[in-house]
């Protein structure tokens, strides 16, 4: 049976769904710079920033590629943060050593924050069964390895996909993949493949269509600038926001250039919530809330005292608040007509004055 989007699903301790606030993820990346210490800082900040997940990716440069020196392992001259780098060297660079993941899950554990991270092969997804990990990330590049979403979806846990690059037949494959292995806990994320990505790409307007033609629920991975394309996605039907952090742009870090820094993870917390908050329900009229409000709109009243037999005319009945009286779209039918009775300046009118 197919999950309801319009439901929710638990990561960990935690409701993820669109009846609960956005689920917010810092991704650490190869922003720890080779520094298991500035590693930890960066879970610390994460956890003082509110985000409710700190992930990782694990993998070696042997896991992910090989150590070729072609220009098929070569990143591109034009490519605006690694050009010219090859594969093997950069993920040598950036990657998570293994051995580091026990201190950095027993950080966040003690710190309340949940921790997991993106596998890139099966030896990884075995690897980080041993931390009961909450749920796992399927990066983007690796949505096309089924059989690498089938292993990691028979764990049973939540399994989030990213899928930045892909058509729609290769987003419907890989969810159909977690799908046969009985895992319906599915996360979509839209995603722009772009680093940093600029805000014209980003596509928002494809996140209901995704729900509704995957079935699942959606969420986004941002490689904009800012904390804008995330709160407009929350708007859209996003119910988690991944979002790239570092301790500081300054500080390096091989994502650094287009991560963000401590304050503005605190900003897309809070206000990717109020997005959340502010969506309300499908129905237009006035609110509880509003009752007092609606008792000052304004309606026709007698304005100066008048007597039976007076004309009713422009001087002596007027639209003001409050909302006792007639409409005042009435007073063309009310106007040089005669009053029934004395009234008192201030008697809301009435079809019984006239």
């Amino acid at each position: 049976m197919s999950q309801n989007p319009h439901e929710n699903i638990r990561i960990g301790d935690v409701e993820v769904g669109p009846n609960a606030e956005p689920y917010i993820i810092a991704e650490m990346s190869g922003n720890h710079d080779g520094s298991l210490e500035k590693a930890l800082d960066i879970v610390r900040m994460a956890a003082e920033q509110g985000a409710h997940a700190i992930k990782l990716q694990t993998y070696t440069a042997d896991t992910i590629t090989i150590d070729v020196k072609t220009d098929d392992f070569k990143i591109s001259s034009g490519h605006e943060l690694w050009a010219d780098r090859y594969l093997y060297d950069l993920y040598e660079e950036a990657h998570t050593p293994w051995e580091w993941h026990e201190p950095i899950f027993a950080l966040a554990k003690e710190l309340g924050i949940h921790a997991f991270s993106s596998p890139f092969d099966p030896t990884a997804v075995d690897f980080l069964e041993q931390f009961d990990v909450p749920a796992y990330k399927i990066a983007s590049s690796e949505i096309v390895d089924l059989p690498l979403i089938r292993h990691a979806a028979s764990k049973g846990k939540p399994i989030i996909i990213s899928t930045g690059m892909a058509s729609l037949g290769e987003i419907n494959a890989a969810v159909e993949a977690a799908r046969s292995v009985g895992n319906d806990q599915i996360i979509v994320l839209a995603c722009t493949a772009n680093y940093p990505a600029d805000p014209s790409e980003s596509n928002l307007r494809g996140i209901p269509v995704m729900r509704d033609a995957l079935g699942t629920l959606i969420g986004y991975s941002d490689h904009t600038m800012g904390i804008g394309a995330a709160v407009a996605s929350v708007a859209l039907g996003a119910v988690l926001v991944e979002k790239h952090v570092t301790l500081s742009r300054e500080g390096g870090g091989v994502d650094s250039a287009f991560s963000s820094e401590p304050e503005e993870l605190n900003q897309l917390v809070s206000q990717s919530k109020v997005a959340w908050q502010c969506l309300g329900e499908p129905r237009i009229g006035a609110r509880a809330q509003e009752k007092e409000g609606l008792r000052f709109r304004r309606s026709l009243y007698v304005v100066e005292d008048v007597r039976a037999g007076d004309v009713v005319t422009a001087e002596n009945v007027r639209s003001i608040r409050p909302a006792n009286g007639l409409a005042p779209d009435t007073f063309s039918t009310l106007e040089g007509r005669t009053f029934t009775r004395d009234a008192a300046k201030g008697t809301p009118m009435s079809w019984e004055l006239v």
